[in-house]
């Protein structure tokens, strides 16, 4: 599962990339800096994980992790190839969910490919790129499907039905994840198509550092053009953020957040706001070996879960034990969660919760 960073070109994505990931993408005051995608794996920051560290001591500790594709800039024009639109918007479609970035700032040193700053400009140019690809993609698969149609076959009609609402919604600039579909034609027509604007989006806006508490008026006009959207908006000063990650002691960071007014890095809100995104959940195994975040699907059943682990937990699974994480921290150690009958033994159609402590049983 993959999070796309997506926006103009020069709003800070490969900074906020570096920042997520330090993977150090190459990241320059010019358009198109990035060329092919940059992938980085991501630790998910979790004080559960942490605070299970602390009761078990084991020998090491793995956190939960998530897929942060860097993607460069999109130009207007781009679904009709401008700026190697074709390929950018290809990478996009390869990704399961879109941070989109929005520039939040004025800073006269740095250039703004429509030379000023106007990031629902911003977006609208994004988002009508993003739907024009997708119109043609809906007009290829209508094009086929009402000759099915005209032949009598029902599906096929139903079929028909629901891209015309996807076409018409399109045409009048709505992305696919606002237009209104029944839960069924979404299922069985549209999902499968994977088109680029029924991805779920988060809007990443970035701010100047005397911004990074509160946001600012761009933030407030972001906030204000997509309340009508499925979308959640945060905002991070990108280039502070960058600064704090460039010290190596931990204390030092946290200083420097502290005298910003925060208490936490707003990149770590950010993935986790990307692992809920993505509708990814954590379950924790807990031994003196190792104490693991484990990265599962939310509504997954217990033999799927331990699938994650190995592909023979699932085939041969006989019962998972559970603890909850309340219940963990509350009795301190697994041996005092049994005495105190917390234990819970489930079968192949328990669906795992967050933050469950797991152990399974298997036979293959």
């Amino acid at each position: 599962m993959k999070a796309g960073i997506v926006g103009l070109p020069n709003v800070g994505k490969s900074t906020l990339f570096n920042c997520l990931s330090n993977a150090k993408a190459q990241s320059a005051n010019f358009p198109f800096c990035t060329i092919e995608p940059n992938i980085g794996v991501v630790n998910v920051p979790d004080q559960r994980l942490e605070k299970l560290e602390v009761l078990v001591n084991p020998e090491r500790v793995l956190p939960a992790t998530v897929d942060i594709v860097d993607i460069a800039g999109l130009v207007k024009g781009a679904s009709k190839g401008e700026g190697l639109g074709n390929q950018f918007l290809g990478n996009i479609r390869e990704t399961d969910a879109i941070l989109h970035v929005l520039r939040c700032f004025d800073d006269d040193n740095i250039i703004h490919v429509d030379g000023s700053i106007d990031p629902i400009r911003d977006k609208e140019t994004i988002d009508i790129e993003l739907q024009l690809k997708d119109l043609e993609t809906c007009d290829k698969k209508l094009e086929k499907v009402k000759r099915a149609a005209r032949t009598g076959n029902i599906e096929a009609q139903k079929e028909e039905s629901a891209l015309q609402k996807v076409k018409d919604g399109l045409e009048a600039s709505i992305s696919v994840r606002a237009i209104d579909l029944t839960a069924s034609e979404r299922e069985e027509f549209i999902d499968q198509i994977q088109f680029i604007t029924d991805k779920p989006v988060m809007y990443v806006c970035n701010v100047d550092e005397a911004s990074a508490v509160n946001g600012n008026e761009y933030v407030d006009k972001v906030k204000a053009a997509v309340a009508d959207e499925d979308a959640e908006v945060i905002f991070l000063a990108v280039e502070t953020e960058s600064d704090i990650n460039e010290l190596e002691e931990y204390e030092e960071r946290q200083m420097f957040l502290e005298d910003l007014g925060l208490t936490e890095a707003g990149s770590a809100k950010l993935i986790r706001g990307a692992y809920k995104l993505l509708n990814l959940q954590t379950y924790f195994t807990a031994g003196v070996k190792e104490v693991r975040a484990w990265t599962i699907p939310i509504g997954s059943t217990a033999p799927q879960a331990a699938g994650v682990i190995h592909t023979d937990f699932e085939k041969g699974f006989i019962r998972a034990e559970v603890i909850k994480y309340e219940d963990f921290v509350s009795f301190g150690s697994e041996a005092k969660v049994k005495e105190a009958g917390k234990l819970s033994v489930e079968g192949k159609e328990y669906i795992v919760a967050d933050g469950d402590v797991m152990h399974f049983r298997f036979n293959v």
